[in-house]
């Protein structure tokens, strides 16, 4: 190509360029300024190029420059064109394309990239401040839109919502209807459906999967233009009411122990049961839904994703953990050592759904308090348990069953420990963690001790009655009921077969005691010893009838004796009461085989004496079989006019 052609080219492409510099709306002092810059160059070149100044290698070089500065000029005008596009959607906000809003934002950080690397044009400083001060209102423009997007869908979690994310055998309806007490009133149902770990739970919905992305790319840009503390108080300040408010719709409070101390038992157990379910939803559903929202609104943004976390979940724990830790911190008592295990079941079922939630450096603060919730959890029962043996044994109610049945101490006492028995891997697990001991040798330990501390309080009891026979008869019932609640649960693998041989043993020993302090005095109305007095009259029954006189009186007043004995006895003891059926029976049939032969043998032997006198019945008042059938009348706990006891 000649000279003369390639000027006319070169003013041709500086034309063009010339006319799209001015059509750009986003034309600017520092933009005029460049376009001077390159017209001037570019007059010098072609002034240069005229044929009679220059040789042949000066023209290459001339060329050269030419293409150089048309080159640099077609990339300046293209950022231009760029810029304007760009500020053209920034201008109209990311309402109507957040897509394409955030592409224009990524477009201007290239141009300022640009014209940072390319200082040496004229002008370029004004154009940086230009793009710089746009992108600023474009990075304002997406705080509000993220704001108000992470507003629109931030709403309290309702109570219902929650319930069927749950399992089946967690929802209202199923813990509501059912339960069953123990004789304490403690209910069953929370702990017969304890170890639910392995229950399916569905994940909840925080917010809408599609807007999700919206939201990340929202918070990758502003992360980028360097506020991240700023979206982390917008991201926190949203979240965290919303979770709260979730909660406090669920029905939890802040509680503190002065609160819990206030409080009546039956209304502090419901509490603690709710709470219980209050844990699990809010681990299982609402903090987990957290993390995973939180995980991919900022995937990529590892210097502020944990503490996001860590921000919006960190009073909601608080006040779950703060009325755990009241509960662990309030005065002890018997019957709180079920809840706290159930409130120990439930931070060890938790916990390692909490070290992964809660796993960061961020969070490490919380799931610290979360872990010393365990353990207070796990000392305070403890000690409650040792606590139980120590009231047990020093047990001084004056509570006297005038009947000698089961005294409700022993039927309180067993109740407690059967129920505890519920709970025995929980108590071994307990024991493992924290006593570092063996765990079954521990348990066999304090059951032992507990049982010692009621027999010994028993014995103190039974010294209450002045009857010694009743004494008998109130701890062959009571020993009786604990060796065969013992036998029946269990227990009895950890206390072992000797335990329950040995007081089974008591218990005959007892019975044999109430024999022989009850009937010996009335069998001795039975015997011959005396009626030999006056000689011979041992002898025919018709014989010593006529032989003397006063040995029918004697065996007169042997069986007006043996009658007013009998008929006291039988009063005093119908009303006394023996609860068990079987053990009724069998004392019944000790008696019987003692008394009715003894009585069948004496009427047998001096009964003709009295039948040939006057009025035979006033002193042969009964039958054999009709001791049988009055003995049959004792231990049922009937009410007579006149009871004596």
């Amino acid at each position: 190509m000649g000279v003369p052609q390639t000027i006319a080219t070169l003013s041709e492409r500086a034309s063009s360029i010339r006319e799209s510099l001015l059509k750009s709306q986003t034309i600017t002092d520092s933009m005029v300024s460049i376009l001077g810059s390159f017209d001037h160059r570019l007059s010098a070149l072609e002034t240069a190029m005229r044929p009679t100044q220059i040789r042949t290698h000066s023209l290459r070089k001339a060329h050269e420059n030419i293409d150089k500065t048309i080159k640099a000029a077609e990339s300046i005008l293209a950022q231009f064109e760029l810029t304007r596009k760009a500020e053209a959607k920034i201008l109209r906000g990311p309402h109507e394309d957040l897509e394409s809003y955030l592409e224009a934002i990524a477009q201007m950080r290239n141009i300022v990239r640009f014209f940072s690397g390319n200082k040496n044009f004229k002008g370029s400083d004004g154009v940086l401040n230009h793009t710089s001060n746009l992108l600023l209102k474009a990075m304002s423009k997406l705080e509000d839109e993220f704001r108000q997007l992470l507003t629109n869908y931030s709403k309290p979690v309702e109570p219902d919502r929650l319930f069927d994310c749950l399992p089946n055998s967690l929802k209202p309806s199923a813990t509501s209807s059912g339960n069953k007490k123990d004789a304490s009133g403690k209910d069953h149902s929370d702990h017969q459906n304890k170890r639910l770990e392995a229950a399916v739970y569905l994940p909840i919905t925080l917010i809408p999967p599609r807007v999700l992305p919206l939201l990340h790319d929202l918070a990758h840009q502003i992360v980028l233009a360097g506020s991240p503390q700023q979206l982390l108080r917008t991201y926190r300040d949203t979240r965290a009411p919303a979770l709260e408010l979730t909660l406090k719709k669920l029905g939890v409070e802040r509680l503190g122990k002065e609160d819990v101390q206030k409080m009546q038992w039956e209304v502090l157990e419901a509490k603690i049961g709710n709470w219980i379910h209050y844990m699990r939803i809010t681990v299982k559903l609402l903090f987990s839904g957290e993390r995973k929202i939180c995980d991919q609104i900022f995937e990529g943004v590892d210097s502020i994703r944990d503490q996001c976390f860590a921000e919006v979940t960190a009073n909601s724990l608080a006040v779950l953990l703060s009325f755990g830790e009241a509960i662990a911190r309030s005065k002890r008592s018997p019957e709180k050592l079920f809840v706290l295990l159930d409130m120990y079941e439930i931070m060890r079922e938790l916990q390692s759904e909490i070290e992964t939630l809660f796993g960061s450096k961020a969070c490490c603060e919380m799931r610290e308090s979360a872990l010393n919730l365990t353990k207070r959890l796990a000392q305070t029962a403890q000690e409650t348990f040792g606590d139980f043996e120590e009231a047990v044994d020093k047990d001084a109610t004056k509570t006297t069953v005038l009947d000698g049945t089961v005294h409700p101490l022993t039927s309180y006492v067993i109740n407690y420990v059967k129920f505890l028995y519920d709970y025995q891997s929980t108590l071994k697990q307990l024991y493992q963690d924290f006593n570092h001991s063996d765990p079954e040798e521990q348990l066999a330990t304090v059951t032992t001790n507990i049982m010692m501390a009621l027999l010994n309080n028993l014995d103190g009891k039974s010294k209450q009655y002045k009857d010694p026979a009743l004494t008998q008869l109130f701890l062959m019932n009571n020993v009786h009921y604990i060796v065969r609640s013992v036998r029946r649960s269990d227990a009895k693998n950890l206390l072992g077969d000797d335990w329950v041989q040995i007081h089974r043993r008591i218990v005959q020993q007892h019975a044999n005691q109430y024999k022989r302090v009850s009937w010996a005095k009335i069998l001795q109305c039975l015997t011959v010893q005396g009626l030999n007095s006056s000689g011979g009259l041992i002898g025919s029954g018709e014989g010593s009838g006529n032989s003397s006189g006063l040995s029918r009186a004697m065996v007169k007043d042997r069986f007006k004796t043996f009658n007013i004995q009998f008929e006291e006895l039988h009063q005093r003891q119908s009303q006394w009461t023996v609860p068990d059926s079987e053990l009724r029976e069998s004392l019944r049939l000790a008696v019987a085989e003692v008394l009715l032969p003894a009585y069948r043998s004496f009427a047998k032997r001096f009964g003709p004496m009295i039948e040939n006198g006057k009025n035979p019945q006033k002193y042969i008042r009964y039958r054999p079989e009709d001791l049988e059938r009055m003995l049959n009348e004792l231990f049922e706990g009937k009410t007579w006019n006149e009871p004596k006891r």
